[in-house]
């Protein structure tokens, strides 16, 4: 396994790649890495010839009130699971690499960018599409490896796909929890033991929503109050939002019919953390 911090570094690697002919995977992250990061990595070793990982922290993503300064980071750690799992290749690119002095490019997808997170997190998907199409640029995928724990980021990033006709295939993976239920977030460091419990209230309210799902209830309204209702149940609770919308426009729905995505935002103490249930053809999955 090689860790490359240029961008002709990376481009020699891939350019040799290319002319072999070997199928390249490619698993953006911003490092401090958790099991859910590994499951894509597992994925793309399954089903290419070669996996290359980005670590990079992307300022552009964050507000300025946000914790772009503190955000967990640990090159070492990191260095040493993707190692274990078999990684061909770490970019691991400084700021200025990736925004050179005078940058002035960014990347949106217009109204899939101002729903749910995008509300109170103005200017973050624009700054998740600016990286990842630079980084589709410099790895040049054949697949790229997502979690669908931040389903808004995987709907977003296909559209761009999309419009953009990008020729890479977004393969979205299955959301992953801890023991206890929360979903793996590498903001889950920041809790507290009394906030980590708080935070259980998560996937609570999506348990809730699944069991009136399945009991027939078919009203959004109803099932988005009654979650509410759980989640500000919970002192340490701060709801930023809960929503059902349609999981491929992200536009809010009346019956649960068809596929849909149930998606929350809830703060714990200082710690914004994210959760959702999709409804789909093949069931609840969550």
């Amino acid at each position: 396994m090689e860790i490359v911090s240029s961008v002709n570094e990376l481009r020699e690697k891939i350019m040799t790649w290319k002319k072999q002919g070997r199928k390249t995977g490619f698993v953006p992250t911003m490092g401090y890495l958790h099991e859910g990061h590994l499951s894509l990595v597992r994925e793309s070793k399954r089903r290419s010839g070669v996996t290359v990982v980005s670590i990079f922290v992307n300022p552009k993503q964050f507000g300025p009130a946000e914790d772009y300064k503190v955000y967990p980071r640990d090159l070492e750690r990191d260095r040493a699971l993707l190692q274990r799992e078999g990684v061909d290749l770490i970019f691991y690119p400084p700021v200025e690499v990736m925004y050179p002095e005078g940058y002035k490019t960014y990347v949106e997808v217009e109204d899939l960018q101002d729903r749910l997170c995008g509300k109170s997190r103005p200017g973050h998907f624009r700054g998740v599409c600016t990286v990842v199409l630079k980084l589709f640029n410099l790895v040049q995928p054949d697949e790229a490896y997502f979690g669908w724990k931040d389903a808004q980021q995987v709907i977003i990033l296909r559209k761009m796909v999309e419009d953009l006709n990008l020729p890479v295939k977004i393969v979205p993976l299955p959301l992953v929890r801890d023991h206890d239920g929360l979903a793996l977030s590498s903001r889950n460091t920041y809790l507290s033991p009394d906030e980590r419990r708080a935070a259980l209230v998560l996937k609570k309210s999506l348990d809730l929503a699944e069991r009136l799902i399945l009991d027939g209830e078919k009203d959004a309204h109803k099932v988005r109050e009654k979650m509410i209702e759980l989640i500000a149940a919970e002192p340490l609770a701060r709801i930023d939002y809960v929503e059902v919308v349609n999981l491929n426009n992200l536009e809010p729905v009346e019956k649960l019919e068809g596929e849909a995505l149930i998606a929350l935002a809830v703060i714990i103490g200082r710690t914004r953390l994210i959760d959702n249930l999709r409804i789909t053809s093949g069931g609840i999955e969550k």
